[in-house]
C-alpha cells in the first residue's frame, strides 16, 4: 500500500475506546483531521469532539458534517447492531461518505452473526471500504476489562478457552493497520484478519503476567456452562452465550493462528504480549 497526499477528515466512532482512541491519536500524529465521535465527553488532543450515540439518531447529521470517511466501532454488547448501524450507514452515504473502515473480528466472518452482518453489507454501501478483523486484544489482560480486573483484584484468568490457543494482538498494532486502510490512496477492499507474532494459550498469558509483574497469576479453566452463566451475570444472555461460544471455539483450535497483515500493511512487526505488558502493566 502507497499512503496518498489526499487529505480528508475521518470521522471515528468509538473515539474514547480501545482502538478508536489510538487510531484518533495516530491519525492525529500524521497530520490528518479528525472528529473524533463519543457518548462521553472526553476531549482528545488535536481532534474536533463530537457527541454521537448509536441509539439516538439525532446524533448523527451533526457527527458526519465534513467527514469523507468512517472508523466503525460496533456498539459494545448489542447482539445485533446492524439493527442501528446499517440505517446510519446509508446516512453517511448520502452525506458524501466514500470510505468506510469497520472494525470486526477474526472470529465472526462476513455474513455471521453480530457485525457479521454489517461486514457483508459495507461493499454494497461504499466504493472503499475495509473490515478490520483482529484476534483478541492483548488490552484485556491490562486494560479495562474483566480479565484485567480479575488479575488485578484475583490473580486469575477465568476462560471456557481451555488449552486453546489465540494470536492476540495488540491494540496499537491494530490501529496502525486502520490508519493505513483510512489514508492510503486505496483501501483495501477486503477483510484484515489481524494477529500478534505468536499464539499463546491462557496458561502462557497467564505465565507472562506473573513473569512479568511479579505477582502470581494463574488460568482457571471453567465449562462452557460456567463461564456463559458467569458471563449472563453482567451482560445480556445472548450476548454471554456468544462469548461464551467464542471461548468454546478457541479450546477447539478456531484462533490458533497468527498473520502478517501488521507487517504487510504498516512495514512493520506486530508487538509481542511481553512487550505490551511490559508496557502497560
Amino acid at each position: 500500500m502507497t499512503t496518498t497526499t489526499t487529505t480528508g477528515t475521518t470521522l471515528v466512532i468509538g473515539a474514547t475506546g480501545t482502538t478508536g482512541s489510538r487510531t484518533t491519536a495516530q491519525l492525529v500524529a500524521a497530520g490528518r483531521r479528525v472528529k473524533a465521535a463519543s457518548r462521553r465527553a472526553t476531549a482528545l488532543p488535536g481532534a474536533e469532539r463530537v457527541r454521537f450515540d448509536w441509539y439516538d439518531p439525532d446524533t448523527y447529521d451533526a457527527a458526519l458534517v465534513g467527514a469523507d470517511r468512517l472508523y466503525l466501532v460496533p456498539p459494545v454488547g448489542d447482539p445485533d447492531p446492524a439493527g442501528v448501524m446499517l440505517p446510519f450507514l446509508e446516512r453517511a452515504r448520502g452525506a458524501g461518505v466514500r470510505r468506510a473502515v469497520l472494525l470486526g473480528s477474526s472470529a465472526i466472518p462476513a455474513g455471521g452473526p453480530a457485525v457479521g452482518k454489517v461486514h457483508q453489507a459495507l461493499p454494497g454501501l461504499f466504493d472503499q471500504w475495509a473490515v478490520l478483523r483482529p484476534s483478541w486484544f492483548m488490552q484485556n489482560f491490562t486494560g479495562a476489562h474483566a480479565h484485567a480486573d480479575s488479575i488485578r483484584d484475583e490473580g486469575v484468568v477465568r476462560t471456557a478457552a481451555g488449552s486453546g490457543r489465540v494470536g492476540f494482538v495488540d491494540a496499537d498494532d491494530i490501529a496502525a493497520v486502520a490508519v493505513r486502510a483510512l489514508t492510503d490512496e486505496r483501501a483495501p477492499g477486503t477483510d484484515l484478519v489481524i494477529t500478534g507474532p505468536e499464539a499463546l494459550s491462557h496458561d502462557d498469558v497467564a505465565a507472562v503476567l506473573a513473569e512479568v509483574t511479579g505477582r502470581p497469576v494463574v488460568h482457571q479453566r471453567l465449562t462452557h456452562d460456567a463461564m456463559r452463566d458467569r458471563l449472563a451475570a453482567v451482560m445480556p444472555p445472548e450476548f454471554a452465550a456468544m462469548l461464551a461460544g467464542m471461548d468454546a471455539a478457541i479450546a477447539g483450535g478456531s484462533e490458533d493462528r497468527t498473520t502478517d497483515t501488521v507487517q504487510r500493511v504498516t512495514g512493520r512487526a506486530p508487538h509481542s504480549f511481553r512487550r505490551v505488558v511490559e508496557r502497560e502493566a
